[in-house]
């Protein structure tokens, strides 16, 4: 369960988070299911906001920052895909061709 605090309005929301492993449940407790999720989402985010500046995003109304934050997480996916570790190298060797990233994505 996710428990998450409006500052603004002071509204406190529940809600349940499901995750999917191919562990079986005698191979990791619970806890330690946890801290793996909060890791791996810890290094994402601070990838996301060092490499894209996204705490500094101004796309702030509507469905854009959700939109905006699934095409980064597109972008990372796909360049971890085709074997980049930097995600800033990655970018830069891919922003050099205009036709790198169309053909990282399979599409030429």
């Amino acid at each position: 369960m996710r428990r998450r605090h409006t500052v603004t309005t002071g509204k406190v929301t529940l809600e349940r988070v499901y995750g999917i492993t191919s562990l079986h449940s005698h191979q990791a407790e619970p806890a330690e299911l946890a801290s793996w999720v909060r890791g791996h989402w810890g290094i994402e985010n601070h990838v996301r906001d060092t490499t894209y500046a996204e705490d500094a995003s101004r796309v702030r109304t509507g469905t854009a920052p959700r939109a905006m934050a699934g095409l980064r997480n597109l972008a990372l996916g796909a360049l971890r895909h085709a074997g980049h570790d930097n995600i800033a190298a990655g970018l830069r060797h891919h922003a050099r061709d205009p036709r790198r990233p169309l053909a990282t994505l399979g599409i030429t």
